[in-house]
């Protein structure tokens, strides 16, 4: 299949993309966190703080707060029991949940870190998140590595240490199949997302590097592209440091494949369970199309201005300063599913949440030039009931303006609901349903196929700043992805503005669920 074609049904028609006659199995699934074995471990400290007000003063962190940062962005929180059959007790899914959301809860990305800090060997380490650890896989200085596979674009020195976010491709293709190249660059952006902003919490400066050379980075850490590969670079800093789209002009251009050859490889065993792990050819055949490897290769996207339309403008209130306990929402971040509650929303309440939601997404990136102030390359667009102050209808959000344009009035709520493929979230009583929206063409012209994955993460990193902003106010979100897409775009009227929907959450209160659940905190 050709891969334009396999992108666009992924997205469009999911059925067209799928493997024909895909069946689960169930008893062969995956972990959902990697496991190393025969490496040097380092405890992380279990007295992690339940409560994170604002940020800190700049400082290099030490090991027990580095523990504390990783816990917060993808750390084990609740242990889950599902029942799906009454009947039979023994048709029980245990599943293990953290603070940011994935489809299934399956998480196929994982975290690495390289560190510079007093009380551990400098080196390259991976998040055992089953253990709350750190694993040793390089032991030494990296400095001049990291900086040259991203360019020379950031001051690698002046940084206390680094995050590599991979995927690896089985841990949800082995449930989704090929739809799980859709979920894999939106759960990555949901981590990213959460990432950056318990780096604010820790007093962390952070940039987030989508463009690098991918083999010299796998093979710093000892993948096999077959089966992971990073996805993005997450320097961590406390010190003046070089934030940079472009690399100096007498730094020569570097390629992989000499990078790579300053390095022995490793191949440290790890172990998944599963032991039937099928071909994922479309995965890896995309992985190897987005792959970069030289920094001559590296390149912005081509700026584009969001189209306004012409149709009735309401100006938002702007809210103040928010102020909360970052820790607290973390744990009280909840996806309704049928527990949504019609309530009234007021103006107030959801100019709050499109304001802190994007105004938090702004970030350091390597894909525009930092002297340009560009529209975010992924927006908002909203499907509105019962707020008070503002006619139902369908409205573009302008963040500049922090204004929303009505594109289409009326209650959409029965028309989204007749779109989703499952019935397991009810429209009809969601006052407010977001839609990530972005380029069609995904950016290709300039950056390939990678710009698919690239597209993907910005979204997830979005999803999680407007899940993060509900949660504040005292709303849930569910994001979802079965939905008609065709039907999202006819309504927001985008076929001809080449945009398209990426996510849908619906957003708004809920009633609590009556169940038994507890938290594993300190």
């Amino acid at each position: 299949m050709i891969l334009d074609e396999f992108l666009h049904n992924l997205h469009f028609d999911i059925e067209k993309a799928s493997i024909p006659n895909w069946e689960v199995d169930w008893e062969d699934g995956p972990l959902a966190y990697k496991l190393y074995r025969g490496l040097p471990v380092v405890p992380l400290s279990l007295e992690v703080p339940l409560t994170l007000e604002g940020p800190k003063q700049p400082s290099t962190p030490n090991l027990c707060e580095i523990g504390h940062f990783l816990w917060y962005v993808y750390g084990l929180t609740q242990f889950s029991q599902s029942v799906f059959n009454s009947d039979s007790p023994e048709d029980l899914m245990l599943s293990s949940r953290r603070f940011a959301p994935s489809g299934g809860a399956l998480y196929p990305n994982e975290l690495y870190v390289y560190l510079k800090i007093d009380d551990l060997p400098v080196g390259v380490y991976h998040y055992d998140v089953a253990h709350h650890r750190l694993v040793l896989l390089r032991e030494g200085n990296f400095d001049s590595y990291v900086a040259r596979a991203l360019g020379h674009r950031c001051d690698v020195s002046s940084c206390f240490g680094a995050v590599f976010v991979s995927t690896m491709f089985w841990k949800n293709f082995f449930k989704y199949n090929n739809f799980a190249y859709r979920l894999q660059g939106l759960d990555a952006g949901v981590l990213m997302g959460q990432l950056l902003e318990a780096a604010k919490q820790f007093g962390f400066e952070t940039g987030v590097y989508f463009q690098f050379l991918d083999r010299a980075l796998n093979h710093l850490l000892g993948l096999s592209e077959k089966e992971e590969s990073v996805y993005a670079v997450i320097p961590l800093t406390v010190e003046a440091t070089i934030w940079t789209t472009s690399g100096c002009e007498n730094d020569r251009m570097v390629s992989s494949a000499e990078l790579c050859k300053e390095l022995t490889a490793i191949q440290p065993h790890h172990y998944v369970r599963s032991k039937r792990v099928k071909e994922y050819a479309m995965l890896t055949k995309l992985n190897e199309v987005s792959m970069l490897d030289s920094t001559s290769a590296f390149v912005w996207a081509e700026a584009k201005q969001n189209e306004n339309g012409n149709g009735p403008v309401v100006a938002l209130p702007h809210m103040e300063q928010a102020r909360y306990d970052f820790a607290s929402v973390c744990r009280n971040r909840f996806s309704p599913a049928m527990d949504f509650v019609l309530g009234k929303v007021n103006l107030q309440v959801l100019a709050n949440l499109l304001q802190e939601a994007t105004d938090s997404f702004l970030y350091r990136n390597d894909l525009q030039a930092a002297h340009l102030s560009n529209e975010p390359r992924v927006s908002l667009n909203v499907c509105l009931y019962h707020v008070e102050g503002i006619p139902s209808g369908a409205y573009q959000y302008e963040r500049t303006s922090h204004a929303l344009r009505q594109i289409q009035p009326g209650d959409h709520r029965i028309l989204l609901q007749s779109g989703m493929s499952l019935d397991n979230v009810n429209l009809l009583q969601v006052p407010i349903c977001m839609h990530v929206i972005g380029d069609k063409d995904f950016y290709k012209n300039s950056l390939g196929y990678r710009g698919y994955r690239i597209q993907q993460m910005e979204a997830g990193m979005l999803v999680q700043r407007l899940l993060l902003a509900a949660t504040a106010i005292g709303m849930g979100g569910h994001p979802l992805l079965g939905y008609d897409v065709n039907l999202c775009d006819e309504i927001y009227k985008m076929d001809s503005l080449r945009k398209t929907s990426l996510i849908q959450i619906p957003i708004g209160p809920y009633r609590h669920r009556p169940w038994i659940m507890g938290g594993i905190y300190s």
